[in-house]
């Protein structure tokens, strides 16, 4: 599990699958709202030209020197949903996320968003 301290030192490390395939490159991490600890992260992939940022969970993630190792093969991740990079994730995408994953998905008692950027 990646923690808040951690979160700091590893954007813009390289994102690899249990393979050692190069994903992307660690973006932002997005906490979960109801216990503040990091439950997503936002990976910068796609050519120069075409660039975007797809969500990946952070749980079992493991940290190497120079990268991020998470628990989900590289071609899953890539097809995950994604956003612009200058864009922000919609509410109404966010189980759209953790379904692609099959997670369970819940929003807070009175609504309220699941993610939050940190």
């Amino acid at each position: 599990m990646i923690t808040p301290a951690d979160v700091r030192e590893w954007r813009n490390q390289a994102v690899i699958d249990p393979k050692g395939s190069r994903i992307g490159v660690l973006e932002a991490v997005y906490v979960d709202t109801r216990t503040d600890e990091p439950a997503m992260a936002t990976v910068l992939t796609g050519l120069p030209t075409r660039r975007r940022l797809v969500f990946v969970p952070l749980d079992e993630a493991v940290l190497g020197p120079n990268y991020v190792q998470v628990p989900y093969p590289r071609g899953l991740v890539r097809q995950a949903p994604s956003i612009g990079t200058d864009d922000v994730l919609p509410a109404e995408q966010e189980e759209a996320i953790f379904l692609h994953y099959d997670m369970e998905y819940r929003q807070g008692a009175t609504g309220e968003r699941r993610l939050a950027r940190r």
